[in-house]
């Protein structure tokens, strides 16, 4: 087990759960808004954690972070969002260490995502580190870690064909309309929300539809008509909903709410309405079902179909395996490097310390002595012997500490080190 020293906590933790084992209904109880994580990362610092980060997705939630006991992130997990520890126990998982970095690797590269090889992951792991490093809670070993998956996921997506096709949440959703609807290009489909998820599944109504009598409606109207523009569809008020919703036939739910905005008291259809809710929390009630001709399909659901492109996916699986192996090898060399990283950082400045006393003593001894070349000279040297030494305590394996101890004494780097 590695010894991290990287925090004065020892433990590296991950917390969390997904759609492996918690429903869409429970992750929606662990869901963390934007504001929720902020605010955890904020108690999380006041009770003296150093390195979290928090990424909450509609398939996951997840806190990466050092730690005495994985209890103590449990615990804000549950604070901040509307779960709690007995629920956590049933659905959640916990892992550490050499564990912990082999999760975020799997996940961060799409072989973990519920559609495999979704990319859209990486881009919620980098928002995440974002946000904790700018209130200063990365430290070295979480950031080389992050951007060790950022190149891994790079590598898979650029070196196999793991995210060849399109396969997402929004375009399963449009692919079920596809197989399901009849004369779908005359059908009249509402569109409510236009986040991330919305405005792909409208790109994908556009393109594979050719349908076009597409509503779109958000509480921010200027967000839906900035997207509206690009496809030249119909922007309508957020007030207008229910009456939108009694003309359609097609209902697309992507809003970011906590909680249901679609619910049987909006609702009264003049024809069959298929309601497709791809948002976490959900956010139409599952009572609408109840209602004449109402069919509600929830983002599980999609989530679960199955094409072509998923079983061409799957063969690539140990080419990337094999680059996250690779990746988090040297991840781990690096890890090593820092074990001994103070020595050949002491041991830099005493040739530092060598190298101003002899500049020193040569510009007052030789005339016309250069001294600015000299120091350029001198500095290569020294980079070049001390990458040398590192080299070598690199390739120590078992000898490095034996090593390292020959360098103090010969250099009586021990002294140097403790008048810091």
């Amino acid at each position: 087990m590695y010894k991290y020293n990287v925090s004065k906590y020892q433990t590296f933790f991950v917390v969390g759960l997904s759609y492996q084992k918690a429903d869409a209904e429970t992750r929606g109880k662990f869901s963390l808004g934007i504001d929720q994580r902020k605010s955890l990362l904020d108690k999380a610092e006041s009770i003296g954690l150093d390195a979290i980060t928090v990424t909450s997705t509609c398939n996951r939630t997840e806190i990466y972070a050092f730690a005495d006991d994985a209890n103590t992130l449990v615990d804000l997990l549950c604070e901040f969002s509307i779960g709690d520890q007995d629920l956590f126990k049933k659905v959640g998982y916990v892992r550490e260490n050499e564990t912990a970095v082999s999760h975020m690797f799997r996940v961060g590269c799409g072989l973990d995502s519920q559609i495999l090889g979704d990319f859209e992951i990486i881009s919620q792991i980098k928002t995440a580190f974002t946000i904790s490093k700018n209130r200063n809670l990365i430290n070295p070993f979480l950031e080389r870690l992050v951007n060790s998956v950022i190149r891994s996921s790079r590598r898979i997506k650029n070196e196999t064909e793991m995210s060849s096709g399109v396969t997402s949440v929004s375009f399963a959703s449009v692919q079920y309309i596809l197989d399901h609807i009849e004369n779908v290009s005359e059908k009249n489909i509402l569109l409510f929300g236009t986040g991330k998820i919305g405005r792909n599944t409208c790109e994908n109504l556009v393109k594979h539809t050719s349908n076009k009598h597409i509503t779109l409606i958000n509480r921010t109207k200027d967000k839906a008509e900035e997207v509206a523009g690009k496809f030249n569809l119909t922007v309508k008020d957020y007030s207008e909903l229910q009456a939108e919703i009694r003309q359609t036939d097609i209902l697309i739910v992507a809003t970011g709410a906590q909680q249901p905005t679609i619910t049987n008291e909006i609702i009264f259809p003049k024809k069959p309405l298929l309601i497709l809710d791809l948002s976490i929390p959900k956010n139409v009630s599952e009572d609408v079902v109840k209602i004449d001709d109402v069919t509600l399909l929830h983002l599980d659901y999609l989530s679960q179909m199955t094409d072509q492109t998923l079983s061409k996916r799957k063969k690539f699986i140990p080419d990337a395996e094999l680059i996250i192996e690779e990746e988090r090898d040297e991840f781990y060399e690096w890890l090593d490097t820092r074990k001994f990283a103070p020595t050949i950082k002491a041991l830099k400045d005493k040739f530092k310390a060598f190298q101003a006393e002899e500049l020193d003593y040569q510009s007052r001894k030789v005339k016309g002595f250069d001294k600015e070349q000299a120091e350029v000279f001198s500095d290569r040297l020294i980079h070049k012997i001390t990458r040398s030494f590192a080299s070598h305590l690199r390739a120590a394996n078992g000898s490095t500490e034996d090593s390292v101890a020959l360098l103090k004494k010969v250099f009586e780097l021990e002294m140097q080190e403790k008048s810091k």
